[in-house]
């Protein structure tokens, strides 16, 4: 008796179905299996119908190798990663493989991207090898981003990135009106300081996100003090707010909610309340934001509608390599909680 997934053949000995076995089976020819296995048009319903019964009954499993022979492509993605866990672009990678699964793509992922262009190009090198349909990057340093833009492979390469400049390779997230519009919150409630905890002075987001704060303090004429530098972390957040020059009325747009953790700490050591005394505005609405003591008021970043953005751009490369897609930038949601208030 055939193990499981396996086939009896004509001898009596035990063995793993083939392609051959299930046209046999279905009454067709090895090159019409083929194209079901791999979705191929031109084959008749009752005929798919017939070989996928075939497959089914012979628990047939067909090698990636040998669909890659008949396709040209292994149905595999390159994925390249940041080296540091944060929570946007670990999110952009788990969205992202969410919506390769459910359009049947495999991912292969690299971390520890930097900056270093002969680091980048080893990295993608070494997924070209493996003979990737596509690579995907997730960019969060702005040298990163010019090695990208700079990038000539045999595959298509689609970017996860905050520039102004806009590009068919890139996918990205608003940051910029993000910004805009914790800002904008913060001075129709009345806020004449409004104070900004920057991220990182490399990092994409961060200068997407102190360009918004600083054209939307310009457009309403408010004083722009030089922002604060952190590096993401709760630490740095509550470190710098320690020390922070705040005087009762002024409010602080934050450039994530983990350093807002940190300030809303802070502040309440210093024994400045908030929202009464200082309101404050976080990036990113992660699941711990509505839960903080007082439940933070952030930007929520739409990173399920990112992944399934970046796949229907790399599906558009693959399979229409011909087409031409534009950037459109995904757009932020403002979610109002309790930390935002009237200045007293």
């Amino acid at each position: 008796m055939a193990e499981p997934g396996g086939f009896v053949a004509e001898d009596g000995s035990a063995r793993a179905a083939n392609i051959f076995d299930v046209a046999r089976l279905a009454g067709v020819s090895h090159q019409t299996v083929s194209r079901v296995i791999n979705d191929l048009p031109n084959v008749r319903p009752a005929t798919r119908a017939r070989v996928e019964q075939a497959i089914a009954q012979l628990r047939y499993s067909p090698s990636p190798a040998a669909r890659a022979l008949v396709t040209r492509r292994t149905r595999t993605i390159g994925l390249v990663t940041p080296g540091a866990l944060a929570f946007g672009p670990t999110s952009i990678a788990m969205h992202f493989n969410f919506a390769a699964r459910a359009a049947r793509y495999n991912v292969d992922t690299v971390s520890g991207l930097d900056n270093d262009p002969a680091a980048v190009r080893s990295v993608i090198e070494g997924l070209l090898r493996q003979r990737v349909d596509a690579i995907v990057l997730v960019v969060v340093d702005v040298g990163v981003l010019e090695i990208v833009r700079g990038l000539d492979l045999s595959v298509p390469v689609v970017a996860a990135a905050s520039t102004p400049r806009r590009s068919p390779l890139i996918v990205s997230i608003d940051q910029y009106r993000g910004a805009r519009s914790a800002v904008r919150h913060l001075a129709e409630l009345g806020h004449t300081r409004i104070l900004h905890l920057a991220g990182p002075t490399r990092a994409t987001d961060a200068l997407e996100r102190v360009r918004g704060w600083r054209d939307e303090l310009a457009e309403r004429r408010l004083e722009a003090v030089e922002p604060s530098i952190g590096d993401w972390s709760a630490a740095s957040g509550h470190r710098i707010a320690q020390s922070l020059e705040i005087s009762p009325g002024s409010a602080i747009f934050v450039a994530n909610d983990h350093m807002a953790i940190g300030v809303l700490s802070a502040l309440r050591e210093r024994g400045l309340r908030v929202p009464e005394d200082v309101s404050v505005v976080g990036f990113d609405d992660v699941p711990e934001a509505g839960y903080l003591y007082p439940a933070l008021t952030t930007v929520r970043q739409d990173f399920d509608t990112l992944g399934e953005l970046i796949m229907q751009k790399v599906l558009i490369a693959v399979e229409e390599p011909d087409s031409v897609t534009e950037d459109t930038p995904i757009p932020t949601h403002l979610v109002v909680r309790q930390s935002t208030a009237p200045p007293a």
